[in-house]
Formats: C-alpha cells, sequence, structure tokens
C-alpha cells in the first residue's frame, strides 16, 4: 500500500475515502436437501385409500384424549379394511415432564385396541428441565459474546427466554418429533426388501379448535423434514375437525380408559405443565405434583424468566396452596366425571360401570 507522507494530500484522500474492510460473512447453514423422490403432495386424501397405500400407520399417541379418540378412529377403519397389523403406536416418553401413569396407560390403550406393536421413544442425555438449563447456558453464552464482540458491557446482556413458547416450541422437535423420527428409521429398515422408498402414515391428533395455529394445518400432507430416498412419510391428522363432544363420544364407544387428569379437570394431557396449558390445568399440576412443580420454581430461578410468559412458577404454586387451604385435599372424582359433560351422565355412568366390569378399574 502507499504511505502518505504529509504533504501528499491526494494520497492522504485515497486513505480517507477507501471503504473499511468488511467483516467476514458468517458461512451460511447450508439448507436441507428433500430427495427428488419425495413428492410435494399426496397422492389421496381419503382414509382408507390412505391406510391401504401405507406401509406403516403409526399412530401418536400420548396417552390423552384426542390420542386416545384417535386410535379408536384409524384402528377401527384399519380392521375394516383386513389391515390392522399395519397399525404401531408410539408413545414419545417425556419422562417426569408428563402425568404420571401416561406411559402404561398409552402402552393399555394400544392393547384393548387390538394393536400387537406399541413402542416407546425418548430423548437421550437430558430431560426437559434439564434441556431448559442447557438452552439457557447456550443463550447466554450467545449473548455475552456478541456484547463483547460490539465493545459492550457482557455482563449486562439480556438472555432471551429458554423456555419453550408458542412460538418457538423446540420442547415438541426435541422430544417427540426428533425421538420419533429414530422409529421411522427403525421402521424403514425392516422393509428394505421392499426397494422401493416405504410409505409411512403418521397420524396426529392436532384439532382446530385447540388454536387458531392448528386450525390452519393440513389434514392430509407431506412431511417433507421426516421423508428421504428410503421413505416417504405423509402426515394425517383424523379427527382435525372433531369436536370435543365428538372426541369423548368417540371414547365413550371405544370403551377405552382414559386419564384420571381429565376427571380432576384439566382440559388437556402429556405434560404437567405445558406453556399452552391454561391456567386452570397449571393450577391442577401443581396441586397434584407439588414436587414438579417445585422443581420448574427452582428452574425459573436459575435461568432468571418466568416459565410461561406473565404467569411464574411460584404464582401457579401460590394459588394451588390458596385452594388447598380453602378446599382440603380433594377426593378423586368418579370416572366418567369429565366425559359427563360432554355425553350426558346416563352416557358417562354406562361407561363408567363398563371400566369396573372390562377392566377392573376403580370407580
Amino acid at each position: 500500500m502507499q504511505t502518505a507522507t504529509l504533504f501528499d494530500l491526494p494520497a492522504i484522500q485515497t486513505l480517507q475515502e477507501a471503504p473499511a474492510a468488511a467483516a467476514p460473512a458468517k458461512p451460511k447453514r447450508k439448507a436441507r436437501t428433500v430427495h427428488a423422490s419425495v413428492p410435494f403432495e399426496p397422492s389421496t386424501t381419503v382414509p382408507d385409500e390412505l391406510i391401504r397405500d401405507a406401509d406403516w400407520v403409526v399412530v401418536s399417541s400420548s396417552g390423552g384424549k384426542d390420542s386416545q379418540a384417535m386410535l379408536s378412529y384409524v384402528v377401527r377403519r384399519a380392521k375394516a379394511l383386513g389391515m390392522l397389523h399395519k397399525v404401531v403406536v408410539v408413545h414419545a416418553d417425556l419422562g417426569r415432564a408428563e402425568w404420571d401413569g401416561t406411559r402404561e396407560l398409552a402402552e393399555l390403550q394400544a392393547r384393548l385396541s387390538g394393536v400387537r406393536r406399541f413402542e416407546v421413544v425418548q430423548a437421550a442425555n437430558a430431560d426437559f428441565l434439564e434441556r431448559v438449563e442447557i438452552r439457557y447456558g447456550k443463550l447466554k453464552a450467545k449473548a455475552e459474546k456478541e456484547a463483547r464482540d460490539a465493545g459492550e458491557d457482557p455482563s449486562a446482556v439480556t438472555v432471551p427466554p429458554a423456555w419453550p413458547s408458542s412460538s418457538a416450541r423446540w420442547c415438541t422437535s426435541d422430544m417427540k418429533r426428533g425421538p420419533i423420527r429414530t422409529l421411522y428409521t427403525r421402521l424403514t429398515d425392516e422393509l428394505a426388501h421392499l426397494g422401493r422408498p416405504v410409505r409411512i402414515l403418521a397420524c396426529i391428533g392436532q384439532r382446530a379448535v385447540e388454536s387458531d395455529q392448528r386450525a390452519k394445518l393440513a389434514e392430509v400432507e407431506i412431511d417433507r423434514g421426516a421423508s428421504n430416498g428410503k421413505r416417504h412419510v405423509t402426515t394425517w391428522r383424523p379427527i382435525h375437525a372433531w369436536s370435543d363432544r365428538k372426541v369423548w363420544r368417540e371414547i365413550a364407544r371405544s370403551r377405552l380408559p382414559y386419564h384420571p387428569a381429565y376427571d380432576w379437570g384439566n382440559r388437556r394431557l402429556s405434560c404437567v405443565f405445558c406453556v399452552l396449558g391454561c391456567n386452570n390445568d397449571l393450577v391442577n399440576g401443581a396441586r397434584r405434583v407439588p414436587k414438579l412443580a417445585a422443581a420448574f420454581a427452582r428452574t425459573e430461578v436459575k435461568v432468571g424468566a418466568d416459565f410461561k410468559k406473565g404467569l411464574s412458577m411460584r404464582e401457579i404454586i401460590r394459588r394451588a396452596q390458596a385452594l388447598e387451604a380453602a378446599e382440603g385435599p380433594a377426593a378423586r372424582p368418579p370416572v366418567g366425571t369429565a366425559m359427563a359433560g360432554h355425553v350426558g351422565r346416563a352416557e358417562a355412568t354406562k361407561y363408567r360401570n363398563r371400566q369396573i366390569t372390562l377392566y377392573g378399574l376403580a370407580a
């Protein structure tokens, strides 16, 4: 480079006007390439044709009412087609984060439905609360590095929330979707002799009435993220258009037992404390599983953020304790209590009596 002297004005101007060297651009993450054989659209949306065309019909079961109703419906159609042997029920075990007995109930529901194959998958290395703390550590380290690079005080950084939210549901991908894909890999390997991509029909119990986001989901679509050259995965939401009443009527018709958390007053199941759950469910969870609520409160302190935006676990625990003080420990409601509000007390009583007679379950 030419050196500018005190009297070399053109050179000095040239140096002053020269643009500063640009910082090296960060390498862009390579976009995932979907195999050319994977279709963009499903070949059919007709339920019976979906089942006929599939090599495997994989029903995801959380043990909750929607999964249960979906299982009953899918099994009924598969039996009518003589294709029950294709059905596999998979439960993503969430460890201490989910209601006690959920895994066992999902397996019981599958067995009583006549499904011979029940699979359990689980995320490796860390459970939900541990993942929140690990995520916080990574977010904090990133924020501090960015502050140092900008010449700012790293101790004054604001760390993004480590808890999942409606817009960042990493818990679903990490603890459900990812582990379930490992099952897809095993099922694909079992049919490698077919010499073509294995066709997997993934059944999910999402319903439109649950949220605006879920209302926008297609009833049938290709899961291009889970598909590759060895397998083509079609997502089917069999009960997407169902109402709560229809779900409970299917449960009553099926005679399958449901989780007692619903009789306690819960609207949803799976995780005891879900960021998408209503306040009633969260308080109910704190009353029934106080040790888990305390663990969530400790994690809140560690990551410096409330479990749910605008509602801390400390406040949820306070509300639960206030109810316990006012009402005392509640006795377990009779089986069928949750169902009665949707199908009528007479039908719920018949259902409860069948549970006692068929499965020896307590009233």
